[in-house]
């Protein structure tokens, strides 16, 4: 995971983590990850892999906030392109709608991320609107970024 993408600037650029620089941070996200299942509360993340291999290519998360779950993911560079995430995100969409209580599934991605846009798109997301300084993207800088939001409710 650390070579793959979590240390990747290119991979973090639009993400509100920096890139990771040491495997302890990324072994205290799996840590809260690991709680986070147990309890049953907080951010419930899922690694990626293409079919056939042992290597993952990224990760996806959902969290939960009553009826409403948002949505997060990042992918290595190489597997970009190719629907993996749009795969894995409608998937999960598709989960969360089908179980009682969740009436919106939703997330955002920054203003500039045409291609992080698309694939909400692609998975059954419908724009809503542009949440102006919404978000830090520390790749970038410390300042507030407009952010673009899609769901989907049923």
């Amino acid at each position: 995971m650390l070579a793959a993408w979590a240390s990747d600037p290119e991979v973090t650029r639009y993400l509100a983590w920096a890139p990771h620089e040491h495997v302890e941070s990324l072994e205290e996200f799996f840590r809260a990850c690991e709680a986070a299942w147990r309890s049953g509360t907080g951010h419930h993340a899922w690694l990626l892999f293409r079919r056939g291999e042992e290597a993952p290519i990224g990760s996806i998360g959902l969290d939960r906030d009553g009826g409403k779950v948002s949505y997060g993911y990042a992918l290595a560079r190489p597997a970009w392109g190719r629907g993996l995430a749009t795969e894995a995100l409608r998937h999960l969409v598709e989960w969360a709608l089908a179980q009682d209580g969740i009436e919106r599934a939703w997330a955002f991605c920054d203003a500039d991320n045409e291609a992080s846009a698309r694939v909400l798109e692609k998975a059954g997301l419908e724009y809503e609107g542009r949440l102006r300084r919404w978000h830090v993207c520390p790749t970038i800088g410390p300042g507030l970024r407009d952010a673009l939001v899609h769901a989907k409710v049923r």
